[in-house]
């Protein structure tokens, strides 16, 4: 953890402090009604905020023709991060407030409090990211989560990735060489071709550091053959790495494939993997959509498709907070308070009842009521 130099000191905590309490007072809200405080202080400093972190970029590097490597400064509310975390990125793209989650590639404590994340274009956050991302930008993060972190006590770890996965292993791998841990570790990266991976020479060079260590590098497209992960790999490291901590990160099929493999070991237990797709919602069937929705609070309502909750809502012109819209990171969370809906990603029913529902992950069945 960390702060930022210009608020280390006794004096400027006291005033923050008390900035902070004017800011979230009632007198505060009516002041800046209808639009409210944070509106209003963003028009002075976009990276002001009450209590929601923001981020500057402050540098930009586009190492391959698919991926940008982003250096973020945080405001005064970042809290830190362990080694292998990940944070939500909030963009607006068209109008539209989305995030997606990005694990840090840094290891906790750099020298100016600056994060990293790496992206590979894929969907529109990314995309935008990759294309318009630019020095002076700021975006909006959540505080950092996740369970990807170095056990407490040393043991043989065995790190797997597969394309932007790499970002989580590399901030452990960053970690284990600031913190001098002693214990085994071995590396594998699968990606298409090294021109084509991300951290490549950075990789090199640790290995270089860390003779000791196992760093290999997995070119799943070498001529017209085809290497992806095999079990045997794992047999291949040797004895020391048989019962090792194995964390894995990457594509699905590649999560896939190691966790079957640690199953049939019987070594399910001693795995951590890193998952931000979520399952594919299933397009409605034609036909099958009936009932109303009824946005209670905005007094509206509109027949129902049997498209998404939220695509819904959107398409009606209201415009509920929202982030990954695949069911991970909650933003979309509304009440239900009649009607049932369908869970688009595994077709379970809801109650009839009131209800916290996802609106990106769900549907209507039949008339629904939002307080919305």
């Amino acid at each position: 953890m960390f702060a930022s130099p210009k608020l280390a000191s006794p004096a400027s905590g006291i005033w923050m402090r008390g900035l902070d309490r004017l800011l979230k007072s009632e007198v505060a809200a009516t002041l800046t009604a209808p639009h409210g405080v944070e509106r209003f202080i963003e028009q002075w400093n976009p990276l002001w905020s009450v209590d929601q972190v923001k981020a500057r970029i402050v540098g930009v590097q586009r190492p391959t023709e698919d991926a940008v490597v982003l250096r973020l400064r945080p405001n005064r509310h970042w809290t830190g991060f362990r080694a292998g975390q990940y944070v939500r990125v909030g963009v607006e793209v068209d109008g539209v407030r989305l995030t997606r989650c990005y694990s840090l590639s840094e290891a906790p404590g750099s020298a100016d409090g600056s994060l990293e994340i790496a992206v590979r274009k894929q969907g529109r956050v990314s995309s935008w990211l990759f294309e318009r991302a630019q020095v002076g930008q700021v975006l909006t993060l959540s505080q950092a989560e996740g369970d990807f972190v170095l056990p407490a006590v040393e043991s043989p770890l065995l790190l797997i990735a597969g394309g932007s996965g790499i970002t989580p292993v590399l901030s452990l791998l960053r970690s284990l060489l600031s913190r001098h841990r002693s214990e085994p570790v071995a590396v594998l990266y699968y990606v298409r071709n090294r021109e084509q991976g991300l951290f490549v020479q950075e990789l090199q060079r640790i290995a270089e550091l860390r003779p000791q260590w196992t760093i290999r590098i997995v070119e799943t497209r070498v001529g017209t053959a085809s290497r992806h992960f095999e079990a045997s790999q794992l047999q291949a490291l040797g004895e020391t790495f048989a019962q090792a901590m194995t964390y894995v990160c990457g594509p699905a099929a590649l999560i896939d494939a190691v966790e079957l493999a640690m199953q049939q070991q019987g070594r399910s237990e001693q795995l951590r993997y890193e998952r931000f797709v979520a399952a594919s919602k299933p397009a409605a069937a034609p036909g099958s959509a009936n009932g109303d929705l009824i946005f209670s609070r905005s007094e509206r309502y509109v027949a129902n498709d049997g498209r998404s909750l939220l695509d819904q809502a959107e398409a009606a012109g209201l415009r509920p907070d929202a982030g990954c819209r695949m069911g991970i990171c909650h933003s979309c969370l509304c009440r239900k308070t009649s009607g049932r809906v369908r869970d688009l990603r595994n077709g379970t029913l809801s109650d009839e009842g009131e209800q916290d529902i996802q609106l990106c992950v769900s549907a209507a069945v039949g008339d629904v009521t939002l307080d919305l």
